[in-house]
């Protein structure tokens, strides 16, 4: 991470549009930030409501239901949002956030204590799956069957997203029986348009809940590890004054963009930049060449931690913004605070 490779430059540069296959499909990207945030925002031209078609590969091998709220368009998305959102909120409430500052400074206690240790699997999983405890607020313990997963739910390991299914259903059952303060009772008691959830609709928020926020967690972690190892300068930097922290988390956010790009589907025959898409044909939201245009960021193969404004689109834009950027902004945040607090130095090996 010394600098940005941005493969999308050229194309970025020349029309805007870079057409690649994904499982026998002929996809545009879009690639130039203003471009892109139009995109997002154009939902009767660029569409989510496609079930398993949102994420590129498409998940219809790995999952058996739509996706909750991210695969509908509004109004059905605004009101499928409102139901979760008190939940994602809590990333910024004093308790929760006491929380994962006890957490991290734990673990990277824990870890300091070691000749070495891998980030991915020994750092990053654990962090990932415990603070999700917070935010659901279930017992700790939970955690240890999500650690179990892997980096992404769908794709390490061979279930292919049974166990979280099979996990997701027993999980409200036991809801249903015994109702409490958590994640799961919500959705169970929640209601749309004046009529309880169906249980596909519960399985679609809680399982967009598992995967969408995962591997993404998972390797913003893991690259700023990566980050501070290999420039020990941006560790002095950041404790010469901790005020710097909070946007040296949006410029990792921005280089690491750990959601690459994401799907839309065009509802009838349209011209994406002279590239023409069929009804029913999909286009890609390129948010990592987003983050790297020349037109929105000044030298964006650069590293600035001190960075400002920085108008990356690593959570999205428009509707669809993450719900979880609140919390995925506070594990990394905290993460940076607590490195400033107790590390000296770290050496990164391959």
């Amino acid at each position: 991470m010394d600098n940005v490779n941005d493969p999308f430059r050229e194309k970025r540069n020349e029309s805007g549009i870079l057409e690649c296959e994904f499982q026998g499909e002929r996809v545009p990207m879009i690639l130039r930030h203003e471009d892109v945030r139009k995109a997002a925002k154009d939902w009767k031209t660029y569409s989510s409501n496609a079930p398993f078609r949102v994420p590129i590969p498409s998940e219809e091998e790995v999952r058996s239901m739509r996706q909750l709220p991210v695969e509908t368009d509004p109004p059905d998305h605004t009101e499928y949002r409102d139901i979760v959102e008190p939940f994602f909120r809590r990333a910024k409430e004093p308790e929760m956030i006491a929380q994962v500052e006890a957490l991290i400074a734990g673990m990277l206690r824990d870890a300091l204590r070691q000749d070495s240790f891998e980030v991915v699997r020994q750092f990053a999983v654990p962090l990932q799956s415990r603070a999700l405890t917070y935010l659901l607020n279930v017992p700790e313990s939970e955690a240890e069957i999500w650690i179990g997963w892997g980096v992404h739910v769908f794709r390490d390991g061979g279930s292919k997203g049974a166990a979280l299914e099979s996990y997701l259903q027993q999980k409200f059952d036991a809801a249903l029986a015994q109702p409490g303060p958590d994640f799961f009772s919500a959705l169970t008691q929640a209601t749309f348009r004046g009529r309880p959830l169906t249980r596909e609709e519960m399985m679609g928020f809680a399982n967009l809940t598992f995967a969408g926020g995962r591997d993404t967690i998972i390797h913003t972690v893991s690259s700023a590890f990566a980050y501070l190892g290999r420039h020990p300068e941006a560790l002095e930097f950041l404790r010469a004054d901790p005020s710097r922290i909070v946007n040296a988390g949006e410029e990792l956010f921005r280089v690491v963009t750990p959601l690459t790009h994401i799907g839309r589907v065009c509802p009838v025959d349209t011209q994406v930049h002279g590239v023409s898409v069929p009804a029913g044909g999909r286009v890609s939201l390129c948010w990592a060449s987003a983050n790297q245009d020349e037109r929105a960021f000044d030298a964006p193969h650069e590293i600035r931690l001190d960075r400002k404004p920085n108008p990356h689109m690593a959570f999205g834009s428009g509707a669809h913004l993450c719900l979880g950027a609140a919390h995925a902004r506070l594990i990394l945040r905290t993460l940076l605070q607590k490195f400033t607090e107790q590390v000296q130095s770290i050496s990164v090996l391959e």
